[in-house]
């Protein structure tokens, strides 16, 4: 038996919480992905098939400063002013897969701090 890769433990994680949630557009689906790097997110529903709102680390200020959880903080702040220029008050959180510790649980509050419900 092969064991799996850091990805493909990911992906498994990622479709046994996909089973269980999805969005609509009264509340979208808060998708996050995590790269060595930065972090994205964005609010897709699922019933269109389309991104409502969307936001990621290239998009923050040149001066910026912080390590990378204030990244994912200030990247949750940005995805909520964007949600709630698209009239989104309330999301459904999907993780990704990813644990729910450091820079997602970062963005996660962020994005409460910013008026999203969840």
């Amino acid at each position: 038996m092969s064991t799996l890769t850091v990805l493909q433990a990911r992906k498994r994680r990622h479709a046994r919480v996909r089973r269980k949630l999805s969005g609509t557009a009264e509340r979208p689906r808060l998708v996050v992905f995590r790269s060595n790097k930065g972090i994205s997110a964005q609010l897709v529903d699922d019933d269109s098939g389309r991104t409502v709102a969307a936001a990621g680390w290239l998009q923050l200020k040149k001066s910026f400063k912080g390590d990378k959880t204030a990244q994912a903080t200030e990247v949750g702040k940005m995805l909520a002013a964007n949600a709630k220029s698209s009239g989104i008050e309330s999301v459904v959180f999907d993780r990704g897969g990813y644990l729910y510790h450091g820079r997602v649980k970062a963005l996660a509050d962020g994005a409460r701090e910013g008026g999203l419900r969840f």
